[in-house]
């Protein structure tokens, strides 16, 4: 890993921004590697740290990317211009299922790694956006293995883990992909797009 993507790394453990984790990063390496991206979505840009790895990895891909956050946005510009990507990059600030409504670009890859709670609401929208032959990956879908637990959840995330069970299910029971879910970290979810 590069200085720079390790700076990127230190900034995001002082401040504590969540990024993709170890071994889920080489997954999402992995998979992208396997489908050669032209086109990359990714809900939730935060600092720039997947965006600026997606890229790194697939060199003739261009990513599209949304954040809500102001703040977390102009971080993530500056770290695209430090990594020298900024021209393959389409960073859209706003609400990313508001967005995602109206985008008219199919996409090879999506990443997912917005709020968890909107995941289920965003996802018809996201498989009409994925090519076939094209890879959804959701990462946190686990949250703590309480998602899979099985177990009555505790009122503070009571919604989230609902839809999260839902988001899983809504993936599983779709004919227009084939899916599986990677218990590692806080769990992966990966659906290849095996046909409109």
């Amino acid at each position: 890993m590069t200085s720079e993507f390790k700076e990127i790394e230190a900034f995001a453990k002082e401040n504590n921004v969540p990024i993709i984790r170890p071994l889920s990063r080489e997954i999402l390496i992995n998979k992208l590697q396997s489908v050669n991206p032209k086109t990359i979505l990714e809900v939730g840009t935060a600092i720039g740290f997947s965006g600026s790895l997606m890229l790194a990895e697939t060199r003739d891909s261009t990513l599209t990317t949304i954040e809500i956050d102001e703040n977390s946005f102009n971080i993530a510009k500056n770290n695209f211009k430090k990594m020298g990507v900024s021209d393959r990059v389409t960073q859209i600030l706003g609400d990313a299922t508001e967005v995602i409504e109206g985008l008219k670009q199919k996409f090879d890859f999506i990443f997912l790694d917005g709020p968890k709670s909107q995941y289920v609401k965003q996802l018809p929208f996201l498989i009409d956006l994925l090519n076939t032959g094209g890879i959804l990956l959701a990462d946190n879908v686990l949250f703590m293995g309480k998602v899979l637990s099985g177990e009555y959840p505790k009122h503070k995330h009571r919604t989230m883990i609902f839809k999260l069970r839902q988001f899983i299910a809504e993936v599983q029971a779709d004919k227009r992909l084939k899916s599986e879910i990677v218990d590692i970290e806080d769990g992966l979810l990966i659906a290849h797009k095996i046909s409109d």
